[in-house]
């Protein structure tokens, strides 16, 4: 029996139309929306994240008397290293937020449909679902993640993120690759629920139908900054014990000897070094992050 075939032309339109069927599926397309919200504050913030790096992991001084602020700190990397210094460790942070934050804004549309359907989320529910969309991308992108803070600690010489990623692994192994996870997702998982907690919530107390639909994305944007501020404070510990842990894996074994070690040195104001720097940072960038990525999900017709 003789089969028969359909012509080229018909083919090349059915896997045309399967691959636009594919490129308007709704979590892709909030993975691109995410992916270049994320790409637009990692750029604009990453200043902030290395002067939060650097003011973590300075060796407390003898006499006491070597304290270093954020403003002294900046004066000194431009100094020594150009102004183009503060962008240094934008490679890693660039393999790590553009796929990162696509993959948590992803994962938190698919929960959203599968649990929610168009209702909006209750504030224990918005905590749930920050927690889990955050654990997801930062066990995918916690390598990233190390080489990142390594290139920002300005004591390693990494050439590539390719190349971190081999020597760690020829180093120190897998585990190399993924140390301070722990401390990662205490920090990342809470900041991300205690984050959409207070945004959710903020953004129903205002009255946005009263004000000018050209102002929502400001409004918006304020409703991010005030629940950046609460998240960053209260994550702030986590962050610096991940910082410890990733530039010293061979040193903690755990997390509790990089909570010993931390309060032993530097007390317990040592768990907030660097807190100015990434308040900052994570609010300002997570603010502008979710004022893009709603603005865009709305223009392509989806609710974020």
């Amino acid at each position: 029996m003789i089969q028969k075939t359909r012509p080229p032309l018909l083919q090349a339109q059915d896997v045309g139309d399967k691959m636009e069927t594919l490129m308007m599926h709704p979590v892709l397309k909030a993975f691109v929306c995410g992916s270049i919200s994320g790409t637009c504050s990692t750029l604009l913030f990453q200043p902030l994240d290395l002067l939060k790096t650097r003011l973590q992991t300075l060796q407390p001084s003898i006499n006491g008397s070597g304290h270093v602020g954020m403003v002294a700190l900046f004066i000194r990397v431009v100094r020594t290293e150009s102004f183009l210094g503060l962008w240094k460790g934008v490679s890693p942070s660039f393999a790590r937020c553009i796929p990162g934050v696509g993959i948590y804004f992803s994962t938190l549309y698919k929960m959203k449909q599968y649990f929610l359907s168009d209702r909006s989320p209750t504030a224990l529910e918005s905590v749930f679902l920050g927690i889990s969309s955050r654990t997801v991308a930062g066990v995918c992108m916690l390598p990233i993640t190390v080489v990142k803070t390594r290139y920002e600690s300005g004591k390693y010489g990494y050439e590539s993120v390719y190349g971190a990623l081999r020597n760690i692994y020829r180093t120190e192994g897998a585990r190399g690759l993924f140390c301070g996870l722990t401390a990662t997702l205490l920090r990342d998982a809470p900041f991300s629920g205690i984050y959409l907690m207070f945004y959710t919530q903020t953004k129903k107390v205002m009255p946005q139908d009263q004000f000018d639909p050209a102002l929502t994305p400001l409004v918006n944007f304020g409703c991010g900054i005030f629940a950046g501020i609460l998240a960053s404070l209260a994550t702030q510990p986590a962050d610096v014990i991940k910082t410890h842990m990733q530039l010293t894996s061979e040193k903690y074994h755990w997390i509790g000897q990089a909570i010993a070690s931390i309060f032993k040195d530097y007390g317990l104001v040592g768990f907030f070094r660097g807190g100015v720097p990434r308040a900052l940072r994570r609010t300002l960038m997570a603010a502008m992050a979710w004022t893009l990525y709603e603005q865009m999900m709305a223009k392509m017709g989806l609710k974020s």
